[in-house]
């Protein structure tokens, strides 16, 4: 529920009052004293951006990623084209822009990284930040596999004879236990068979670079070793721009945000000269309205912008921790989400500008043209297949492409890395940060190996599954829960006012209070509701019940270090009356801004704001319609 407009007698667990416009007016003088007295509060003594661009800057290389360029251009195709962008504006609109912003406050106001900030709000609550932990630290320690493909692409980039565009004669075993044909991804021929065709691309892909086994009911096998130096590469580059924490990767945030836009705008430009571009551009946005309609588009468009801005893992928290207490976050949520669709709308413009090439030149229509799908379907598979077909410099496209992804994929993991590395240090402050970053980088590339082996795609598809999309779920819905309704609307918007010196919108307010909330658990019920056994393999196979078991106890972790600290909270206030037991344990009296001395303004402010609000004895609706409409 959101908070009650009534006095708590006891202190500020909870309170729910408001200033009005005319509370936030300051003279100059008042102004600066206020930011002295932040720079001589001697609690604050936390590690900052150089300056309010390197935060904006790595929010931009976080968010700014790979599901950006190989997963929304088809999911946009395949839900309805231009159509699936109300649905995903909407989304953003109502889900996406106010969750990242409501993430940033909190990590900014707090100064904490997410698990400390949750157990700061209210200490069993630190289970939602150990539960965005194991999710954020699953993706990374695949997101690091990926960037090892994309580096062996780009190694083999440096030549006109790409190793993917000819077919190999030690596939042909393969080939005829499967009834396939291979075709040269060079091969333009519109004389072809409709069926039994698979490209050079494909199985390169496939074949020689994942050495990818049909069946893993015998295991998964062993890393592939040229696969594992890459991962060690890989990782090695990250804990470089790491190894300081904000102070290295701040510095590296400006080449990881704006060199990506560089080669994306050399492409399009590119793209836009080629035969048959045009085409697969107006494929790209074919409208189909009547996809409108359909469950299941809305729900690609809240998982697309979810996990694309990067929220509910974490590091948005993370990162505004290092802010300074008046960084103009509204300024910079509005920034990166549009910056973040803008980017997948150039994107997919100039991916499939250059698959209508390749539909072009192959005479085929640009659907046929998609092998594999997106993601890594589209990295590895579909677009080398296209630029083995180019005439001119097919290689500077083939390094510019996988160059980028690299880059991005970078600007991606280091923010998912020291999303764990804050939590440690927040724990261990006296650890050096190189320390930590070094453990973390070895311990996740340890895990990674198994991302190298012949069985590793699968493995990946299964963490996605439980650590990446159905953990990271969960611990939203838990996040906006304890935001909006224990601690509550009211209470939030007023440390946010107190922060940025500015009334909160009625906007902010309803997405935050009503629109989010509701949302995303009818999200979650229609995904529990959908939910199929995984699969894997061009056979359909089911997993194995003992590598099965492995998604199910990263998801079990989560659940069960939530319950442990239930119980443990519970069993510490035992001594207390039932309804007592949970107003301790779910108490927010622990909560407030880093530092004594700025604690202390905050109080003070919150307690006149509070003397001035009258009394209000409407009945409860009207008293939340109001908090609502920010009229308290």
């Amino acid at each position: 529920m959101l908070d009650s407009p009534t006095i708590n007698k006891n202190g500020l667990d909870n309170p729910a009052f408001e200033s009005g416009p005319n509370d936030l007016e300051k003279g100059s003088a008042e102004l600066q004293a206020e930011k002295k007295g932040e720079e001589e509060d001697d609690e604050n003594d936390r590690a900052t951006w150089g300056n309010s661009i390197e935060f904006l800057m790595s929010c931009i290389a976080m968010s700014v990623g790979l599901g950006n360029i190989w997963r929304f251009p088809f999911i946009a195709n395949r839900n309805g084209g231009g159509a699936f962008l109300i649905p995903y504006i909407i989304v953003l609109t109502v889900i996406g822009r106010p969750m990242y912003y409501m993430e940033m406050a909190l990590g900014q106001f707090s100064s904490r990284g997410n698990v400390k900030m949750y157990e700061k709000l209210s200490p069993v609550l630190k289970a939602i930040g150990y539960g965005q932990l194991i999710g954020s630290t699953s993706v990374a320690t695949y997101y690091c596999c990926l960037m090892a493909i994309t580096l062996f692409y780009f190694i083999n980039s440096f030549t006109n004879d790409f190793p993917w565009a000819t077919c190999q004669d030690t596939w042909d075993d393969y080939l005829k236990s499967r009834g396939l044909q291979c075709i040269d991804a060079t091969n333009t021929s519109k004389d072809r068979p409709d069926s039994g065709l698979i490209s050079s691309s494909e199985m390169y892909f496939k074949r020689e670079v994942l050495k990818e086994i049909d069946d893993i009911s015998d295991g998964i096998g062993l890393p592939e070793w040229r696969l594992t130096c890459l991962l060690l590469l890989s990782w090695f580059i990250t804990f470089l721009v790491s190894i300081r924490g904000v102070k290295s990767s701040g510095k590296a945030s400006y080449f990881l945000a704006l060199f990506p836009y560089v080669i994306m705008i050399t492409l399009l430009i590119r793209a836009s000269t080629l035969p048959g571009a045009g085409q697969g551009m107006y494929y790209f946005i074919e409208t189909d309205w009547s996809r409108l309609l359909q469950a299941d588009v809305w729900y690609a468009a809240v998982t697309q912008c979810f996990f694309s801005l990067n929220v509910g893992f974490g590091s948005i928290i993370m990162y505004s921790s290092y802010n300074s207490f008046t960084q103009n976050i509204n300024r910079d949520a509005l920034v990166v989400t549009t910056l973040d669709t803008f980017t997948s709308l150039l994107s997919g413009v100039t991916i499939f500008g250059i698959l209508g090439n390749l539909a072009y030149e192959m005479g085929v229509d640009p659907s046929e043209v998609l092998a594999g799908g997106g993601g890594t379907g589209l990295a590895f598979i579909s677009y080398p297949d296209a630029i083995s077909k180019f005439n001119n410099v097919p290689w500077l496209f083939a390094i510019l492409f996988f160059f980028m992804l690299f880059v991005l994929g970078v600007g991606s993991l280091v923010a998912l890395q020291c999303t764990l590395n804050t939590a440690i240090s927040d724990a261990f402050p006296n650890v050096k940060t190189w320390i930590i970053s070094a453990f973390t980088a070895i311990a996740m590339f340890l895990v990674g190996l198994m991302y190298m082996t012949p069985g590793g795609q699968y493995m990946l598809d299964l963490v996605d599954h439980f650590g990446g999309t159905f953990i990271i779920f969960v611990f939203a819905i838990l996040e906006v829960t304890a935001v909006t309704w224990l601690y509550g609307i009211d209470n939030f918007c007023l440390d946010l006012e107190f922060m940025t010196k500015k009334k909160v919108g009625i906007y902010w307010r309803v997405c935050w209070g009503v629109l989010m909330p509701i949302l995303l658990v009818v999200i979650f019920i229609y995904f529990v509701a959908t939910l199929e056994p995984l699969q894997y393999g061009i056979d359909n196979l089911y997993y194995p019940d003992g590598i099965i078991a492995i998604g199910w106890c990263i998801l079990g972790a989560g659940v069960l270090q939530l319950c442990y600290w239930l119980i443990y909270y519970f069993w510490k206030y035992r001594s207390y009356f039932p309804k007592e037991i949970f107003c301790k344990m779910f108490s927010t009296e622990t909560w407030g801004p880093q530092g004594q001395k700025r604690t202390e303004q905050w109080r003070k402010w919150k307690e006149d704001v509070f003397s001035r609000r009258p009394n209000d004895n409407t009945n409860i609706f009207k008293q939340k319609g109001k908090i609502l409409i920010g009229k308290y």
